[in-house]
């Protein structure tokens, strides 16, 4: 192998944040992603689906972009997949339920055929230009979940994904220790390691001790079952499977991608389902509730999902009715408290029994805790540490059970995204920062706030939007008919009797001063808005957006 210079490490997500995960590793000048996934949005985004990694510096370098990394299936790891792969023509690698899970959501996307797909075993070599890549196998609350290393002159680096050691994993596969330690014995360099868990004690329960709970909530349900998890979390579907068989139901699932995934995951052999057991939504409507257990997407609070849908009594097909037992096989992510709780509280409305893992074992997580990360510190022995994936306390937390284990502090680096560091065999630095700016995702539409939507948007939320439609005379400016005035979300406007006649009165002022033989219709449209803007405010103490149309008409 050639002579090592810079190790470069750049992060474009994931790091101060949950979600998001992307990292950029840069050796012998080529580029090796890990991961590209999704955030959440939280309630300041409205309108937002989720939002993702600014990629402008993958495509000002992307003819050394060799590869993309996948560490397991989730949406905060894979979820932007699509919109990067329509910017970057480069070969994934993940294992085979993620390469199916993959496969699911670029055939929604229309992106299938032109994307270069690669199923990888663990424990099994392969070159990715100069670089040399080995997966081995975790434990995460999703099958097939790997570390990846990558091997230098200089040693090992080692990132473990999402991970936790769990004894008795549902699918059977425990965290892989015997490469790790080989790992360690020829020497690591650099160590990523999962930090969502870093400041709980101890350690994190088995996936395969929710399984009774679910059981006996499914078991002791009178009526209807709706079971909400994520899309991707196929162990927690298992659970559900296993549990309908035993009590004489039949499971239905609502969400397209829910049903997608199901359907890949039992063609692929990670999921089992007795015959007969899943029907269709449209069959399961005609069984009784005590038949029939709903599989659905929402426990984030999601706006737009199923279960949320469901609680706002607007699913076109299903409406909670007292009776319904909703379990919420998850745990808010630090953000999105008040939407779940929403959520819940709407559930509980509609005379819904509501378990979550507030008031249930009906969820574990799938990160390690602190016991956890000791271990795996003491076990791989890395030079140069450098936490990932969590907010920044998490980071710091992770930071500082590596100096309680003989880390050196010089050797922990706490990143956050757009923070370059360099490494190489004596040393780590951060030193340099690229500047980032969130994507934000609406539909199948992808933008950047640099015109401040966010802040309009929430402006609207708050203080509601006036709209004024003013037909002119093109030559002179005059008013060929009345302002056309219409308030969203601000009935001040109507309650306020002369509201609206002042708002005509300002608008007439403000065009007295545009006349001449040349008008400037932006500047019409802008000193419309700013003394509109400034008389609303005097009189009712409220800023709505307002939004001025100018129409010249010959």
């Amino acid at each position: 192998m050639e002579e090592l210079h810079n190790i470069r490490i750049v992060p474009l997500g994931g790091f101060g944040e949950i979600g998001r995960n992307m990292m950029v590793i840069e050796i012998f000048d080529e580029i090796i992603v890990i991961d590209a996934g999704v955030l959440f949005p939280s309630s300041d985004m409205p309108g937002v689906d989720f939002v993702i990694s600014d990629i402008s510096y993958l495509i000002q370098n992307q003819d050394r972009v060799k590869a993309i990394l996948l560490t397991h299936g989730h949406e905060d790891h894979i979820g932007a997949l699509p919109y990067v792969l329509s910017e970057l023509n480069v070969p994934v690698y993940s294992s085979r339920l993620t390469n199916g899970l993959i496969n699911v959501k670029l055939r929604e996307h229309g992106l299938l055929q032109q994307c270069v797909l690669n199923i990888v075993e663990p424990n099994v070599p392969f070159m990715i230009g100069k670089i040399e890549i080995e997966f081995f196998r975790v434990c995460h609350s999703i099958p097939d979940s790997m570390g990846i290393a990558i091997q230098t002159p200089a040693g090992a680096i080692v990132h473990t994904g999402d991970f936790k050691i769990d004894h008795t994993p549902i699918d059977g596969y425990k965290t892989d220790f015997a490469t790790l330690s080989r790992l360690a014995a020829d020497g690591v360099l650099i160590l990523f390691a999962d930090s969502t868990y870093a400041e709980i004690d101890g350690y994190t329960p088995s996936e395969s001790t929710i399984q009774g709970p679910i059981d006996l909530n499914i078991a002791e349900a009178q009526g209807r079952v709706i079971v909400a998890t994520f899309a991707s979390l196929i162990s927690r579907m298992q659970i559900v499977l296993d549990s309908a068989h035993k009590h004489n139901r039949k499971v239905a699932v609502v969400g397209k991608s829910m049903r997608n995934n199901l359907k890949m995951a039992i063609k692929m052999g990670y999921l089992h389902a007795e015959p007969e057991i899943i029907v269709s939504l449209k069959q399961a409507i005609k069984l009784p509730g005590s038949k029939i257990i709903l599989l659905a997407t929402g426990t984030q609070g999601e706006p737009t999902s199923a279960l949320v849908r469901m609680s706002r009594d607007d699913h076109k097909e299903i409406s909670i009715v007292p009776g319904d037992t909703v379990i919420l096989s998850s745990s808010p992510i630090p953000g999105n408290e008040s939407l779940v709780a929403k959520t819940i509280d709407d559930l509980l409305r509609l005379g819904a029994t509501v378990f979550s893992s507030r008031n249930a074992n009906v969820h574990v997580h799938g990160h390690a805790a602190r016991e956890e990360l000791k271990l795996l510190l003491n076990i791989v022995r890395p030079k140069f540490f450098i936490p990932v994936h969590g907010e920044y306390r998490h980071l710091v937390a992770n930071a500082e059970l590596a100096q309680t284990v003989g880390l050196t502090p010089d050797n922990i680096l706490i990143l956050e995204n757009g923070y370059v560091a360099d490494i190489n065999s004596k040393q780590a630095s951060i030193t340099d920062y690229i500047p980032l700016e969130p994507v934000f995702i609406s539909g199948q539409k992808a933008w950047q706030d640099s015109d401040f939507q966010l802040q309009s948007r929430n402006r609207i939320s708050k203080s509601g939007l006036v709209a004024i439609s003013i037909t002119l005379q093109s030559q002179t400016a005059d008013f060929l008919s009345a302002p056309n005035i219409v308030a969203y979300g601000f009935p001040e406007l109507n309650e306020v009797e002369d509201l609206v006649e002042k708002t005509s009165q300002v608008v007439h002022f403000a065009l007295e001063n545009h006349t001449g033989s040349v008008l400037d219709w932006y500047n019409i449209k802008e000193d419309v808005t700013r003394l509109v803007t400034e008389m609303l405010y005097k009189e009712t103490r409220k800023r709505p957006v307002v939004l001025v149309l100018v129409q010249p008409v010959d």
